[in-house]
Order: structure tokens, then C-alpha cells, then sequence
């Protein structure tokens, strides 16, 4: 096991870190959902619940690669930290993408076939989205608070990275929010979250693979 995996797996959900900064942040994420519920902006809410559920899916996909290999994770969270939830996510990252998509989804413009730059404006707000979140990894990488072990997913291979990191949150969430009916769009939300509440329960809780 690298290094930075062993760190990781030292710090991991281990209470002793715990930061008060926490508190405040929470009530960040509550005021930021109570907004768009007030609004009935449900467009909004599904489409940042949609997001954040995307990045659980990958979390506990990286948690598995660790445990499969035994060498690393696709990408650690070793550095610190109030609380680490996974080897690579830690409280702070995951309060990011709770917001993240409804952040995003205010980007897009009403009319899905309306174009930034001449590209439909779903896809520009994704691709944009992608490699400026790509960009900020690279700056938590040369800090070592978001470290790389695998040739594959680096510095060198950032296709990887914007595509499979974060592109498909994007394309996803915003498929989502285009839905044309609530009830397809509620659906969805809630599979994902399942798979995700599934994946925790049976390889964290039950197997403690992750």
C-alpha cells in the first residue's frame, strides 16, 4: 500500500479530528437547499441531489479499488481533515458536491438548445464545469491534500480525470433536470441514492471493504 494510502486509512472516520468549522458548514448546506425549497425550485434541488449522489457512486467505487488492489485508490484524501468518510472523500469535499450541482444548474440558460460559444449550453456549462474542478485537483494534488498513486489518473492523463471524475456528474445531473416529468425525474434521483445507501451498507457496514 503507497504511502498516501496508508495515511488515509490511518485518519480514516476517526473522530479524534473532529473540527467545530463542521457545524457552521452544515448549516451552510441546510440554507442553501431551504432557499431552493422555499422557491419550489424542485429543478434545482433534484438536480444537486442528482450531482452529489454521482460522486457517492464514485467514492465507493475509489474505496473498492483500494481494497481490491491493496496498493491504492484511484485518488486519496490523506491530507487534513475534520472528519475522512472514505479514503477519498473526506467532510469537507463532501459538503462541496452536496452544493455543487445546484451551484452548476444555475448556469444553464432556460432553453436547452441555446448555445454558449456555439456549443449547446448544457454541454458547455459540463465541459467548463469539468476541467475547472479538474484544475482545482491540481492544485490540491501539489499540496498533497488530494494525492494520485496510478500512473492512469495523474497529472500526465487528465482526459481521465475531467471525463470519468466529472463529466458524467454533469451530463447526468443535468439529464436529470431536462427530465420531462417529475415522477421520472424523482425515480432517478432516488435509484442512484439507493444504489449508493446499498453500496455503503454492504461494503462498509456489513463486508468493511471500504
Amino acid at each position: 500500500m503507497t504511502d498516501f494510502s496508508l495515511q488515509a486509512v490511518e485518519r480514516l472516520r476517526d473522530l479524534s479530528y473532529f473540527q467545530w468549522y463542521v457545524i457552521p458548514l452544515l448549516a451552510f448546506i441546510f440554507y442553501v437547499y431551504a432557499v431552493e425549497i422555499e422557491k419550489r425550485n424542485w429543478n434545482v434541488v433534484l438536480t444537486g441531489l442528482a450531482f452529489w449522489a454521482a460522486d457517492w457512486f464514485n467514492e465507493i467505487v475509489n474505496s473498492l479499488v483500494l481494497h481490491f488492489t491493496g496498493y491504492a485508490p484511484i485518488w486519496a484524501e490523506p491530507g487534513q481533515s475534520a472528519y475522512l468518510i472514505l479514503v477519498g472523500l473526506n467532510i469537507e469535499t463532501m459538503f462541496m458536491f452536496s452544493v455543487a450541482g445546484i451551484v452548476w444548474s444555475k448556469m444553464l440558460h432556460p432553453d436547452k438548445n441555446f448555445k454558449y460559444l456555439k456549443i449547446p449550453n448544457r454541454w458547455a456549462v459540463a465541459i467548463f464545469g469539468s476541467v475547472f474542478c479538474v484544475l482545482v485537483e491540481y492544485f490540491l494534488n501539489s499540496a498533497d491534500a488530494l494525492t494520485w498513486d496510478w500512473p492512469w489518473w495523474s497529472r500526465s492523463m487528465p482526459l481521465l480525470i475531467v471525463i470519468f471524475g466529472y463529466m458524467w456528474f454533469f451530463v447526468f445531473a443535468f439529464w436529470v433536470h431536462d427530465m420531462k416529468t417529475m415522477q421520472k425525474k424523482l425515480r432517478t434521483v432516488a435509484t442512484i441514492w439507493a444504489i449508493d445507501v446499498i453500496g455503503v451498507v454492504v461494503f462498509g457496514f456489513i463486508l468493511k471493504w471500504i
